[in-house]
């Protein structure tokens, strides 16, 4: 089970690659743990170059995170690059600028080569000023994208309502495409080329052994290979050193349908954090669809998901009034690295092991660059992107960042020890409610079905203890400390938690 059990179903729909759960051990050269875009990239570099390559992922196939996103491809730092300069110094801007770059265009050539028939398109993105920010980050991003070697054009208006005299940045040369269209081309690929693809098959651990890496999942089973890759949105092998240097962010999308034509096929994101973000899908019969997304709040420390879609909706309205009816909304996961570059390359402290995360809102080029960069590890030892994205680097500039997002985890704990339930009985939940509740010195997660059954687990978080929020926009737990998601009955959505809520005893 993954997060495709989530009562939102993005606009791409469901993923449609089939696997069956391994059964019984088994031995080969590289073993992926996740199917999202990050772990098939990985996967399809290495099949390509010869390797023998496993992928497994705790639910369906390309059914993580990947397919609840909006797909944007942009080498523009969604944090800012005079930002981005300031944390991690000119050479690691240029460097990141470059890397996600070669990620638009290795995703472009491979979807030719591979005949995906993915909607890839190259696009201008815009950064455009919102209101309430500073007038002069338009002047300041276009020193700072000069700096990093980004092209881009200052001029005056939007395509929008409102918006005619908006000063913007264009970045030429940006891109998106269909993201579940093209793992599909990525997984048959593979396969054609010996690799193997395993569903429902969850790890609980991921150990280096005599060399290798011996990699053992929820069935009992093993799989011993030379290198594991971890690729979960939040790696499930580490408890600390990674997940203390990046924050879970909840992030909601809406699509709408829109006469063709009625706005430029583009890439719009303004100046707010959290910043709205805009593009276009095509659809059929003279009809697109238009996707916002934005409303980013911290995991499990806000339920309002359908007020976000709602401010959303009228956000996006007021610039486009043409805009149709609405045909979906959802919201996905991403991980906020504290200083602004993901964490792609070897785990902290092995060989053998690697791992990709802290995509930020650009998991689609950051999960090219790993398939890229992991691949160079793996295959030649080294990659010109490992200093850029090391994971196990010290982000001593960031310490501000550092004290404010851990601080989450100690406010959570003590919550959990002191603070009340959000309903005093389980008697007062309706059919599709959770809610935490008191019970002496612990808490409850308390979920009653539409049938009515009631089931109730620990409220503790299985990573590391924290106590998980009720999300009803997608009738799921939310941890805020590390990002881990479960369902209503308590089974584990994403990590990095490995194991279910915990049965309460009766």
């Amino acid at each position: 089970m993954n997060v495709t059990a989530e009562r939102t179903t993005p606009i791409w729909g469901a993923p449609d690659i089939d696997a069956e759960p391994l059964q019984g051990d088994l031995e080969t050269e590289v073993v992926v743990i996740g199917s999202g875009i990050a772990g098939m990239s990985v996967a399809y570099e290495l099949a390509s170059a010869g390797k023998q390559v496993t992928v497994l992922d705790r639910g369906v196939i390309a059914g993580g995170m990947t397919a609840r996103t909006t797909a944007h491809l942009s080498s523009y730092s969604d944090d800012g690059f005079q930002e981005l300069i300031k944390m991690r110094g000119l050479d690691n801007a240029r460097g990141w600028q470059y890397s996600q770059a070669a990620a638009i265009s290795r995703i472009e050539a491979i979807q030719r080569d591979l005949g995906a028939n993915c909607d890839f398109r190259r696009i201008d993105g815009y950064l455009f000023l919102a209101p309430e920010t500073d007038p002069s980050v338009i002047d300041a991003e276009l020193v700072a994208s000069a700096q990093v070697g980004m092209l881009a054009v200052r001029q005056e208006g939007l395509p929008f309502a409102g918006e005619e005299a908006t000063p913007a940045l264009r970045f030429p040369d940006q891109a998106t495409f269909h993201p579940l269209k093209y793992l599909a081309a990525l997984s048959t690929a593979i396969s054609k080329a010996g690799g193997r693809f395993f569903a429902f098959t969850p790890v609980v651990s991921v150990e280096e052994k005599n060399g290798g890496v011996d990699v053992a999942t929820v069935g009992g089973a093993h799989i011993k290979a030379q290198s594991a890759v971890v690729a979960t949105n939040a790696p499930v092998n580490d408890r600390f050193s990674i997940h203390t240097k990046q924050a879970p962010y909840r992030t909601y999308a809406v699509a709408f349908e829109i006469p063709r034509g009625s706005v430029p096929d583009a890439l719009y994101w303004d100046t707010l954090d959290p910043y709205h973000y805009v593009r276009l899908q095509p659809g059929e019969g003279g009809v697109d669809l238009l996707i916002v997304g934005g409303e980013d709040h911290k995991s499990g420390e806000s339920d309002n998901g359908q007020e976000r879609i709602l401010s959303l909706a009228r956000w996006m309205r007021e610039r486009v009034p043409s805009l149709g009816q609405e045909v979906t909304r959802w919201s996905g996961q991403v991980l906020e690295p504290i200083d602004y570059i993901g964490f792609i390359g070897r785990n902290p402290g092995e060989k053998n092991v690697y791992v990709a995360t802290g995509d930020s809102g650009q998991g689609m080029t950051h999960g090219a660059v790993a398939g890229m960069l992991i691949a160079d590890l793996i295959l030649r030892g080294d990659s010109a992107w490992a200093p850029i994205y090391e994971p196990g680097r010290k982000p001593l500039r960031a310490m501000g960042e550092f004290l404010k997002e851990n601080a989450t985890a100690a406010k959570n704990y003590a919550q959990y020890l002191t603070g009340a339930g959000e309903r005093s009985s389980v008697d007062d939940l309706l059919p599709g409610e959770g809610a935490i509740i008191r019970s002496g010195l612990a808490k409850i997660a308390a979920y009653r079905d539409e049938d009515g059954t009631l089931c109730q687990r620990s409220a503790a978080c299985t990573h590391l203890g924290c106590q998980v929020h009720w999300n009803s926009f997608e009738r799921c737990w939310d941890c805020p400390c590390h990002g881990s998601q479960f369902s209503p009955q308590g089974e584990v959505l994403n990590g990095p938690a490995i194991s279910p809520l915990g049965k309460i005893e009766s």
